[in-house]
């Protein structure tokens, strides 16, 4: 990253730029995924999104570069975040196509549902290792890149990080929320607050973002009551949209937030004030 002695002096379009800055992120073609790496390629950052499925990130990368007429560039790269080969495997090609990386955006999860009924040991674990161990699996296996470029690691948790989820919002199994997702999440914000502390010797940053109620539109269309509930659960009375976590990306992941770190922003319309 650049020169945060300097910073001061900066204007805060200078501050936000990231012109020259190489992101990874993980889980990058999905729902806020896309949000996420538009916002790092519009601010000048070359972008690699990655996943296991490679087809996806490369037509995410190439819409965000149609859409949005960013100059950065972009590309989609395999990479499986429960899985150390795959990991290895994603560095080395990122480091020959575009260099090393100086942002680390952790956002894979995992999007199965059980029921405190229905979930097992199995599941438990699946959860967990997408959710919270790959947090630890890319930041490990990156870190020495991390740490020559004095880099920034942003962790995706969620609003259940930081609260129960309110049975009554979710009637039947279908949007069943497991106790898996929310355990990780909180193991993320915490692990969050370690990498913060203990890297802060290399000069590189940590934050999470807690992302609030971002349904799927087809859930809307499948299930509008549900997103109804959603809705007026939370202070604002509404559901995220992507871009809305597009500020908070920006702002983290950039100069702008150079004097942060280990710290937790909620984009989440107020759920977790009441």
């Amino acid at each position: 990253m650049s020169d945060r002695s300097s910073a001061i002096d900066e204007s805060i379009f200078d501050l936000l730029s990231l012109e020259g800055e190489v992101a990874l992120v993980t889980g990058g073609a999905g729902h806020l995924g896309t949000a996420i790496s538009a916002a790092l390629a519009e601010l000048g950052a070359n972008v690699v999104i990655a996943s296991r499925d490679v087809q996806k990130c490369k037509r995410r990368a190439e819409e965000i570069s149609n859409s949005s007429a960013v100059e950065s560039e972009l590309i989609g790269v395999k990479l499986d975040v429960t899985e150390n080969k795959s990991v290895n495997k994603c560095r080395k090609k990122i480091n020959k196509l575009v260099g090393k990386i100086s942002i680390l955006v952790n956002n894979a999860w995992s999007g199965e549902k059980n029921t405190w009924e229905s979930i097992d040991i199995e599941d438990w674990k699946k959860d967990v290792d997408i959710s919270l161990n790959s947090n630890f699996r890319v930041t490990d296996l990156f870190f020495d890149d991390l740490k020559e470029k004095e880099g920034v690691i942003l962790n995706i948790a969620s609003m259940y990080g930081h609260v129960a989820p309110d049975y009554r919002l979710y009637e039947g199994d279908k949007h069943a929320n497991p106790p898996s997702y929310g355990a990780a999440k909180a193991g993320v914000i915490q692990f969050t607050q370690y990498l913060a502390s203990f890297l802060s010797k290399y000069n590189i940053r940590a934050n999470s973002i807690s992302p609030g109620p971002f349904p799927f539109p087809e859930l809307e269309e499948r299930d509008p009551a549900f997103v109804d509930r959603l809705r007026s659960k939370n202070p604002l009375g509404r559901i995220g949209e992507p871009s809305e976590m597009k500020g908070a990306v920006a702002f983290l992941c950039s100069d702008a937030s150079s004097y942060v770190t280990g710290e937790n922003l909620c984009v989440d319309g107020g759920w977790t004030t009441w």
